[in-house]
């Protein structure tokens, strides 16, 4: 059973302009920003606007049209950053590696023979992200 929707968690804050995030897309349903903490160049992280906690409670038209924006902005980041591939990850619930109880979509472009950071708490340069999200965005 999943849990109850957190309406202060981090993702919601971004949303309702709390927090500031490197926003390289939005449309009526979701927003697409760079990953604080990336595990390699163009890691951006893709949400709905509709509060929902994870996959298992989402609206199945929120993830319909959720998925479409997914698949956009990995196909502008995989050009964008010269990718041999794209890896998109979503966790559900703790027990899945889920530690922000807002749905997202990790979407990382990825290159043959270099491995993915760790998650870690350090912080990445926020002009760094911004010339990312640049290069995504010219590439939408």
């Amino acid at each position: 059973m999943t849990a109850a929707y957190e309406p202060d968690n981090i993702f919601a804050k971004i949303l309702k302009g709390e927090i500031p995030a490197v926003k390289l897309y939005e449309d009526d349903d979701a927003i697409a920003f760079m990953d604080v903490m990336p595990q390699a160049p163009g890691h951006l992280l893709v949400i709905p606007k509709a509060p929902s906690r994870n996959l298992l409670d989402a609206d199945p038209e929120v993830l319909g049209k959720l998925i479409q924006v997914v698949q956009k902005l990995a196909l502008a980041a995989q050009e964008a950053f010269d990718a041999d591939g794209v890896y998109v990850a979503q966790f559900n619930e703790p027990a899945a590696g889920q530690t922000v109880f807002h749905l997202h979509f990790h979407v990382i472009p990825r290159n043959e023979g270099q491995p993915l950071k760790p998650h870690s708490g350090s912080m990445a340069d926020i002009d760094m992200l911004k010339a990312q999200a640049e290069k995504i965005k010219a590439a939408l």
